[in-house]
């Protein structure tokens, strides 16, 4: 098996491990203003709290808060982000690590430093490393990826690898939408192969 294989069969077993909370990345691509609301909603005023309590304005709080949720639409975009964790975390401690470096620019420190967070998804990314390592469990994934469409097969390993997709979409001849919403329907039809053979083990 390739090395190219081996990275897709890693990102892919990660996929499986999916939070609920995608749905807020999703939302972010799609311009669901709904969801984003939801977003500002659930979340502004944590950030917010934070900010103010170190050196920072109500101003600041929202030029993070935006920034982030440009920063988060970027790695969805073009690095295709999986969230697995939810959302909440991620995103404070984005915003944190934001507020930080400017208060880094400015020459002033945090009245609170906040800097030892553990890697977000560390959890879910070590479950993955297991998953990756146990042979028989490897075994279904690839059943399950081989049971895929010609299509789903081909969309995963491009999208998987790493490159843009909209050069993806470029080279397959269809639209950006349609790759995204394909890639996604695939993802999902493997995720739910995936688990309903590990239930039946």
């Amino acid at each position: 098996m390739c090395n190219g294989f081996h990275s897709l069969i890693n990102l892919t077993i990660i996929s499986t491990l999916l939070h609920s909370d995608q749905r807020y990345i999703q939302a972010l691509l799609d311009n669901d203003i709904p969801v984003v609301r939801e977003i500002y909603n659930k979340y502004a005023s944590k950030v917010k709290q934070y900010i103010l309590a170190n050196s920072g304005s109500e101003d600041d709080a929202a030029d993070i808060f935006q920034e982030s949720l440009v920063d988060i639409y970027n790695q969805a975009k073009h690095k295709d982000l999986q969230l697995t964790c939810p959302f909440e975390p991620f995103l404070i401690i984005v915003c944190k690590r934001k507020w930080l470096n400017e208060l880094k620019k400015r020459g002033r420190q945090p009245v609170t430093k906040e800097v030892d967070d553990v890697s977000i998804g560390e959890d879910a990314f070590a479950m993955a490393e297991q998953l990756k390592l146990n042979n028989e469990k490897m075994q279904v994934f690839l059943q399950c990826f081989e049971k895929l469409g010609e299509s789903c097969r081909e969309i995963i390993r491009k999208c998987m690898s790493g490159e843009d997709q909209e050069r993806i979409a470029e080279q397959l001849k269809v639209t950006y939408g349609y790759l995204r919403k394909k890639k996604s329907e695939c993802m999902a039809s493997l995720t739910q192969l995936v688990q309903q053979q590990l239930r039946t083990q």
